[in-house]
């Protein structure tokens, strides 16, 4: 688990390219939930470049300290049995 933003922003760079699943908070009782690969991490966000198919908008970001707070869940689809943060 992850237990600060440095440690989340490290493991986040250490899977650039790879396939991720986001559940994202999205209001009261309410989740969206968005399939892409990891592109970029930048020092406050990290950049997902979303699967065309199933969303309108290309790419979306989201910060680290969504992921701490848990507002974002985040599971890299090719370690199913595995999720990372969340």
């Amino acid at each position: 688990m992850a237990a600060s933003i440095l440690s989340i922003k490290e493991q986040l760079e250490n899977k650039v390219g790879s396939r991720i699943t986001l559940v994202a908070q999205t209001g009261r009782k309410r989740q969206t939930e968005r399939s892409g690969i990891l592109s970029e991490t930048y020092p406050s966000v990290f950049i997902v470049n979303l699967d065309q198919d199933e969303n309108a908008f290309e790419r979306v970001s989201y910060s680290y300290a969504d992921i701490l707070t848990k507002s974002v869940e985040v599971q890299f689809t090719e370690d199913e049995d595995q999720e990372l943060m969340g």
